[in-house]
């Protein structure tokens, strides 16, 4: 029987043992996440200084990990901008994300996510949602106001959406939505609250407890205004779901040309 001596198992367990920070003046960068978790660690601007922001990126970029930062305002993108070139801003989504150093992502692109919208309102948190899903590798088709109030025009895009492997339903209001595209797939239909709508509609309250109460089985709720959540979520059934299709040697799904 064969043996490993304490320095080789103490090597091949370094990671484990000592996982990788980056300490930076603000933060300290959890490199190791993308190993544990499959992913990079996402920047959450508000509150963050631009500077800030930039030693993350640094840090994770000199490691081979891709970027991501939600929420950023429109002028700290455009300062993000000036040292980072290469970075995506998406202005509804209020996004910014770097490829990694290599040219890549989060590797090949795999998983088919579908976002839908209740309203053209709706469409800052929609396209937060995209940004996320797209970072993480996946096919992304977004499907714009499609909301209960004109029940014509889900049914009419039900060919975009019924092969997705989860859905981001986004919707203000009542919250209506969520329910409805869940009657119609056999996937997991994540629904994202927003915060449109009037003054009883409580700022997305309303919407949140709708969705929480759907009578639909695949329908599980984030939280109010998480487009990110709602998207990183989709994203990892995706994936796995891409993941385990391809060990079984099935087609799999993609979006309907």
């Amino acid at each position: 029987m064969g043996g490993l001596d304490q320095a080789t198992v103490t090597a091949q367990l370094r990671d484990l043992l000592t996982p990788a920070t980056a300490v930076t003046p603000a933060a300290q960068v959890d490199l190791d996440r993308w190993r544990r978790c499959g992913y990079p660690e996402v920047v959450f601007a508000p509150g963050k200084t631009t500077q800030a922001i930039v030693d993350v990126f640094r840090a994770q970029l000199a490691h081979g990990q891709s970027c991501l930062a939600t929420r950023v305002p429109a002028e700290q993108a455009a300062e993000l901008l000036v040292t980072f070139p290469q970075a995506r801003h998406n202005a509804t989504a209020r996004t910014l994300c770097i490829p990694a150093a290599d040219g890549g992502g989060n590797g090949p692109q795999a998983g088919f996510v579908a976002v839908i919208t209740a309203g053209t309102g709706d469409l800052p948190v929609a396209e937060e949602a995209v940004e996320t899903a797209q970072w993480m590798g996946c096919q992304v088709d977004l499907i714009v106001d499609v909301g209960v109030a004109g029940p014509h025009r889900l049914p009419a895009q039900k060919h975009r959406f019924e092969r997705a492997d989860a859905i981001v339903v986004v919707a203000g209001m009542e919250g209506a939505l969520p329910s409805v595209v869940g009657g119609h797939v056999a996937c997991p239909v994540i629904a994202v609250p927003t915060s449109i709508g009037y003054g009883a509609s409580f700022g997305g309250l309303a919407a949140l407890l709708g969705m929480l109460n759907s009578c639909a089985a695949n329908v599980t709720v984030v939280n109010i205004d998480a487009g990110f959540k709602g998207g990183f979520l989709a994203g990892l059934i995706a994936q796995r779901t891409a993941a385990a299709t391809k060990n079984s040697g099935s087609l799999g799904n993609s979006p309907v040309p």
